[in-house]
């Protein structure tokens, strides 16, 4: 009888791979558009789960409370903006159209209204690079150019909690841990250890002890690993010294 890869097991919604959404805090979203300017004040910082940058927890004057992801230098009793025409400050939130290039951003919107969609992470920012018609060029943190709405919204500044990735763990059961809190799977073992059972790369009958090679688009969904659809295999040195000839 067959087993579930890894793979088809996450795929299946099991509780071993289920998110822990009821520890988490809140979204983290711009707050809804409805034409005219707002601002809020800071009544509060917080860390959640679900989120690798802490959150901050804004109040307007409505009394109405909602989450952004934080800025790096923001403090409780900031009052912060969102609008179309807002000042460019650190920690509000303006739609593209109406900032100067080399701006620094994040938490940039796919579409206008979304609430954010690109650039989250701890320590990440965006740069606003030209403005074209009705259009906006942004380098991701990937240094990848993307275009956006120019209608879409991002906040500005850095993302708060940078560094995270610069603390080494030291220790394995650290690890295990803080992968445990939310749910992620760990430790992660190469196809070519696993057992035959497990994995198609896996075997321990030879020294080699790997099955890896290209597999087929059209394979069904147990076999499909490694290198689905491979246009070339094998190494270009001979091709190379063709050319040097």
């Amino acid at each position: 009888m067959g087993k579930r890869l890894i793979q088809q097991a996450r795929g299946a919604g099991g509780p071993t791979y289920r998110a822990p959404s009821f520890r988490y805090k809140s979204k983290a979203k711009h707050k809804p558009f409805d034409g005219k300017d707002a601002s809020g004040e800071v009544v509060g910082l917080m860390h959640c789960p679900g989120h690798s940058a802490p959150l901050a927890q804004i109040k307007d004057i409505d009394g109405c409370e909602y989450f952004i992801i934080a800025p790096e230098g923001i403090k409780k009793g900031d009052v912060l903006k969102s609008g179309s025409k807002v000042q460019a400050r650190v920690g509000n939130t303006v739609s593209l159209q109406h900032l100067p290039e080399g701006t620094l951003l994040y938490n940039i919107e796919s579409e206008p209204g979304d609430g954010g969609k690109y650039c989250r992470a701890s320590g990440t920012f965006a740069r606003l690079v030209s403005h074209r018609k009705g259009k906006v060029i942004i380098e991701l943190p990937s240094k990848k150019q993307k275009l956006f709405h120019s209608q879409c919204r991002a906040t500005i500044g850095i993302v708060a909690g940078g560094g995270r990735t610069e603390k080494p763990f030291l220790k394995a059961g650290i690890r295990y841990y803080r992968m445990k809190a939310r749910n992620k799977k760990y430790p992660i073992m190469s196809g070519a250890a696993q057992n035959a059972v497990d994995h198609p790369f896996g075997n321990k009958r030879t020294s080699r002890k790997s099955k890896a090679r290209p597999v087929a688009r059209n394979a069904p969904p147990g076999r499909k690993v490694g290198m689905i659809a491979a246009r070339r295999t094998g190494r270009k040195v001979h091709r190379v010294k063709r050319e040097l000839q």
